[in-house]
This record gives structure tokens, sequence and C-alpha cells, in this order.
């Protein structure tokens, strides 16, 4: 049913610039770089953009077209949406603004644009918002500056539903650059006044090259739709919700027209169905980079600390408490099977302290053996691994534990603590090996109980 704006075999671009400074200009400079179908600018006051031949309005385009991309006044909107109709499009992004957010004026263009696209069969996405990016394809049909993705942007398996305009492009920024994440489709959703959350997000359920889901939304259209499609899929969604405070929301409200509606109930029913709830763009983005590694978990035990740090094992054992993970129990066999690496007037106990034998065996042997030896508990679900950077350590570390990850189907968030440019290759080869790492404790805590609570939930089919 939306197929025409994830997968059009052609687009018209209503408003196209050759004017470098305009987001006409950017639309369309985006899109020749990467989308293959047939592309026709729309703008009375040129002839050609960037080689391409200019049509003065969308009756004067000689073929059909499946979408179009609006970035012109509101007031030309219902008008614009009646010559498409007669184009056989299909759907129309709106990325202009001045609609519903922008009062009774904007308000009355919005409803008249809806009222003709309904008549048409003609599906609108947004208005008010940033368009539509799909890193696989190539596909960025937004006005986001053409200089600023092009060297960053790379395929993944997460998607993102953002209904702010320019806080989608922060996301995506943010996304590519922190860690090793790429992304598959990136939706600003803006006023929704006719495709809301519920229907990007029953798309993203069914899009074989999604495989999170992470939504930034200042309103539910329709909740229970929500809820209901997030309870039947096995793939985690994760919501960042604003307006949740009443200054919040009246925020909300004079930014993209949106009614928040009681916070509470949402929050209760995203926890009834297994959504993730998150309070924060970074914290939104550390959970889905951690899905995106692909990470098995049976939960049920507790989870474990390595740590080379006696004074860092108990702010985790703290922070994991203020969150509600407990603390695995770990049996005498692998607490025995640990103390092998330690002198014999020292024992391990749990939070594991591994520094004396770190001293005596060297970084890599003691927790290889460690690890070996945590995974193999029942007890342990989990771990909290602290790694201190350091130029010793190689990539070939970090793959040979992950395999240990794949063997046991038991998640490991990484700590990358020391010196800031060690700290960093650490993390980027963690990262690559398939570990998701943070540079904050808390944000390994947080991220642990997400996956924990993704796994615990039952979907119903």
């Amino acid at each position: 049913m939306l197929d025409c704006f994830f997968n059009p075999k052609s687009l018209a671009i209503i408003g196209a610039s050759n004017n470098i400074n305009k987001g006409g200009y950017h639309i369309i400079k985006n899109i020749t770089a990467g989308y293959r179908g047939k592309i026709y600018p729309v703008n009375k006051s040129y002839t050609e953009i960037l080689g391409l031949p200019c049509y003065p309005d969308v009756a004067s385009i000689p073929e059909n077209i499946d979408l179009a991309i609006y970035f012109i006044p509101s007031k030309e909107l219902p008008e614009t949406v009646n010559e498409c109709a007669k184009k056989g499009v299909k759907g129309i992004i709106i990325e202009s603004g001045g609609f519903n957010e922008a009062g009774e004026e904007g308000a009355k263009l919005q409803k008249l644009a809806l009222e003709n696209a309904a008549k048409a069969g003609i599906r609108l996405w947004g208005p008010n918002c940033m368009g539509f990016i799909d890193a696989n394809r190539t596909y960025v049909f937004s006005f986001i500056n053409s200089a600023v993705w092009s060297d960053i942007l790379k395929g993944g398996n997460v998607s993102l539903i953002v209904q702010s305009g320019m806080l989608s492009a922060g996301f995506l920024l943010h996304a590519l650059q922190e860690g090793i994440m790429g992304v598959s489709k990136v939706c600003s959703i803006g006023n929704k006044c006719d495709i809301d959350e519920s229907d990007i997000l029953e798309y993203m359920i069914n899009d074989s090259e999604t495989e999170v889901i992470a939504c930034y939304l200042e309103s539910l259209v329709d909740g229970r739709r929500f809820t209901n499609l997030a309870k039947k899929t096995k793939k985690p969604v994760i919501v960042l919700m604003g307006g949740r405070s009443q200054e919040g929301a009246k925020a909300a409200q004079s930014h993209t027209a949106s009614l928040s509606g009681n916070y509470c109930v949402s929050s209760g029913a995203f926890k009834q169905v297994g959504i993730i709830e998150v309070f924060d763009p970074a914290e939104l983005t550390d959970m889905a980079r951690a899905f995106s590694k692909k990470m098995l978990c049976h939960p049920g035990g507790g989870s474990a600390i390595l740590t080379f740090s006696g004074g860092a094992g108990t702010i985790t054992t703290d922070l994991m408490e203020d969150c509600g993970l407990p603390l695995a129990k770990l049996s005498s066999k692998t607490l025995d099977s640990i103390a092998e690496l330690f002198p014999p007037w020292n024992k391990p106990d749990h939070p594991l302290d591994l520094w004396i034998a770190i001293e005596r065996h060297g970084y890599e042997k003691v927790f290889k053996r460690s690890f070996d030896a945590i995974m193999n508990d029942p007890a342990v679900d989990s771990i909290i691994f602290h790694s201190y950077a350091t130029p010793l350590i190689g990539s070939g570390f970090f793959k040979e534990l992950f395999e240990l990850v794949r063997k046991y189907e038991k998640p490991v968030v990484i700590w990358a603590a020391g010196r800031k440019d060690f700290a960093d290759n650490l993390r980027a080869m963690a990262e690559i090996a398939g570990f998701p790492a943070y540079r904050e404790l808390g944000r390994c805590v947080t991220v642990l109980k997400g996956i924990k609570s993704h796994f615990t939930k039952k979907p119903t089919n």
C-alpha cells in the first residue's frame, strides 16, 4: 500500500531549484545521487536543472508519475493534489510547512488537500517533514543538505520513524557517526495528516531489510493499532516519546500540531506489549545500535560483570540495581575455574575484579578464560565487560570473544575505558567484531536492560 513511497518507478520534484541555497536544489541533488528511476523537476522558472528537462507544472510532464515531492508554498497544495491526480500519482511527500502547525489558515489548506487526495486515492506523507531516506539503495528523498550525508551514509538493518523534521536529520547523523551502525530507512513523517506512525510501522514490520525499528514520536494517531502491531512482531520496537511533560506537550503541539494525549497511558501500554521506551536521542541511538548487532538472549538468570577495577564493578552493580537487573550468582565451579588464574592468597568474587590475574597472566588470557567460564555458567544470561583501553589488544581478541557470544547466545555489552584515543580504537574493534560498546557505564547498563526486556517479550505470531 505504501510501495509508491519506498519503491517508486518515477517521481516529480515540485519546487526543484538550480539555486544551491534552496532546499529544492538539495532535493534534486540528493535524488540524482542514487535514484535510477525517471525524475521530473517542476519549476516554471527553469527549463533545465542538473541536466534534466524542467517542467513548468505537473500537467506538462509527458508521462504518468508514481510519486511527487512537494516543496513549494502551502497555499498551492490543494490544487497541486488535483494536478497530480490527473497524472496517476499514488503518493505525495509534502516537505513544506505552513499547515496545521501554522494556525487556522494552514489547517484549512491541509484539510482541503486531504479531501482532494482522498477523492483521488492519493496518500499524503507529511506535511512539515524531512521526507524519506533508504540508505541501502541511496534513495535520499529529502531537502537535507547534499554535502552532509554523502560521505557517511551507509546501509544497515535499523529503520527510523521520526515525527520531527530536522530532528530526523540529527538522528541520522548521530546514528551513522556514533559507533558502527548503518540504517535501512529513515522516515520523517511530520504532521501526519494522512500516513501516520502505525502505517510506517506496519510497513517496517514486513520489510525484509528492517530488523530494528526506532521511533521518535510526539503523539499516537491510533495508539491501539500501534501497540498491537508492536506486540505481534519479533522485531525490537524502540520509542522515544516527546511531550511527556505538560510543557513538553505544549511544545509538541506548536511544533507539529500534535496532541500528545496521556503519556502515562501510552507508557503503560508500551510496557505491556514489549515496546522498549527510551528517554533521550542518544539512548535511542544506543539501543538501536545494540539490537543491530543481532545478539540473542535467553533471560532468566542474572548479568555477570567482568572488570579490571573493583570500584567499577561496584558502580556497575549499583546501576544494575537501579535498573532492576539482577547480578548473577556464579557457581562455585565457575569461581574455582577462574581462581586458577589468581595467586593462592587471593580468590575471585563477583563482580569479577580480574586485575591481579591480569598482572600475572596478561589481559587476553585472563579475559578469554574468564569469558569461557562465565558463558558456561547457567546462572548467567548476559555480561557487562569492562575493557581497559590498551594498544596491546588486537581485533582478533574481540572476534574470538564474539564467537562465544554466538555459541552461548548470551549478549555482551562493553565499557571501553581509558585514554580517549586508545578507547576509541578499542571500541571500534569491538563494534566491528559485533559488540555494542560505549564510553559510559550507565549506557551499558541501560542497553543491557533493553536487550533483556525485549527477549522477555513473547510475540503473538
